[in-house]
């Protein structure tokens, strides 16, 4: 309420004009580099005028910067722009006279606190200029190292961890923040910046440089291999324990109670022990004599399995191929699990004997451009020696160039008795683009396309699998 006449237009308070203010510099910005004098002005006098400091207005100072020397804007970002959990109690129709002085006086409004609605339009304008204004040309290794570090800030202020976006959960703008990164990295003079010790020391491993890397690890030697390699491995460590993790909490075998329980301390079972003895208790000496200790069954019913896992290495399948490749490294790891891993494109190969290395595997696929399943099937085949006790995991998007043959041999390895999954992606996100065609016969076969979060597929697998 704002005591006008009814159906009269609100007139906007000078918090309304600065706030306005400020988000239209920032999208004058995001779609135009070149300042514009009138804007820039007066964002600075709005900035100023507020008490936030005017390195909020320059482009080269990262959200990091600005923290370290006003430490108490830190807890503004957190949660800047997170969903509101619940809606704010209405609040009591104000008369018009104190209305009239709560607008006057720029304050509270209606519930809405239009000074600190302007505080917050400066934070959140930083925060998206510094992740979606990236400019042109090169890109170096501290322009890379700051780019990932605000869009950290960026997932702070929507309400999530730093590289949770990009990472395990990543979903909404997730995606667009990759592909943000993914153009920044092409931009770098990467075998420059991994030739010299102290440039490679600033970059952050990423999906998308970990992508870079592989496609041009055959072009790299010395110090620059070296130091490519090491990017790799402390990506690869990274995913491995989120994906370790995974595994260790989903659905497990049954017990084996065939097997007799380990007589180790941890196994005790307490109650069961005193139960079995109270015939022992001798009220006059208030004491439980034990004839026996009971112990609990920890085995789990397990059956030799074998996971055969097919990856498209194509261009448009590199994080399937990373998470996959550490997927099956860490199944291998597995009592009575018998894993082989095919990569693909339009030659196949065979990584089974690095398995265990995620690693070395890793450094071994050539990532290409077509892709011909049929090259792979021909490989994965004669693996199935027990169609029973075999599962097939086949990651791609299907565009294939032999479509109605690889889906013909797919359907008979389904048939013969094995568990056939195709799965479109196992990217973080679980985004997936997947040939409609496939899609459809796979539905028609009872075989699905699996899509979503790689936790679904860790789940499939070690319920077959244990």
């Amino acid at each position: 309420m704002t005591g006008q006449e009814p159906g009269a237009e609100a007139l906007p308070t000078p918090e309304d004009n600065r706030r306005q203010l400020l988000y239209w510099r920032l999208l004058a910005r995001l779609f135009d580099p070149e300042e514009q004098a009138t804007l820039e002005s007066g964002s600075l006098a709005v900035v100023e005028d507020i008490g936030l400091p005017s390195a909020l207005l320059d482009p080269q100072a990262s959200v990091d910067s600005i923290v370290q020397r006003h430490p108490e804007l830190a807890a503004e970002f957190d949660g800047l722009m997170a969903p509101s959990e619940a809606s704010p109690e209405p609040e009591p129709e104000p008369s018009p006279e104190s209305d009239a002085a709560s607008a006057s006086a720029g304050a509270v409004d209606g519930g809405r606190d239009r000074a600190a609605e302007v505080r917050r339009a400066a934070l959140v304008s930083k925060v998206l200029l510094n992740v979606f204004s990236t400019g042109s040309g090169t890109v170096t290794a501290g322009q890379l190292s700051r780019w990932q570090s605000d869009a950290g800030w960026l997932e702070r202020s929507l309400g999530c961890k730093p590289g949770e976006l990009r990472g395990a959960r990543a979903g909404g703008i997730g995606p667009e923040l990759g592909a943000i990164e993914a153009g920044l990295v092409k931009r770098m003079r990467l075998r420059e910046v991994l030739a010299d010790p102290r440039l490679a020391a600033r970059l952050t491993p990423s999906m998308s440089l970990i992508e870079q890397l592989l496609r041009d690890k055959n072009n790299l030697s010395g110090v620059a291999l070296a130091n490519a390699k090491a990017l790799i491995r402390r990506f690869v460590d990274e995913v491995a324990e989120v994906l370790r993790t995974q595994v260790e909490k989903a659905t497990v075998g049954a017990l084996d109670r065939s097997i007799p329980p380990k007589r180790v301390f941890r196994n005790l079972d307490l109650d069961r022990t005193i139960w079995k003895n109270l015939t022992n208790w001798s009220p006059e000496e208030e004491r439980l004599y034990v004839d026996r200790l009971y112990y609990r069954h920890t085995a789990r019913k397990t059956t030799p399995q074998r996971l055969i896992v097919v990856v498209d290495q194509s261009g448009s399948m590199v994080d399937s191929m990373v998470n996959c490749t550490i997927l099956a490294s860490i199944f291998a790891g597995l009592p009575k699990v018998d894993v082989h891993l095919i990569a693909y494109d339009t030659q196949a190969l065979d990584l089974t004997p690095w398995v265990h290395d995620p690693f070395e595997t890793l450094l071994r696929t050539n990532l290409g451009g077509g892709t011909d399943g049929t090259v792979a099937m021909a490989l994965a085949q004669p693996k199935i020696a027990e169609p029973r006790n075999t599962v097939v995991v086949w990651i791609s998007d299907f565009y294939e160039w032999q479509t109605e043959p690889l889906f013909e041999s797919m359907a008979a390895v389904h048939r013969s008795g094995a568990k056939f999954i195709p799965v479109g992606s196992v990217t973080s996100s679980g985004r997936a683009s997947v040939n409609p065609w496939f899609r459809e016969r796979f539905k028609d076969l009872g075989t699905p396309v699996l899509s979503g979060h790689i936790s679904k597929l860790v789940h499939e697998l070690k319920t077959f699998l244990t």
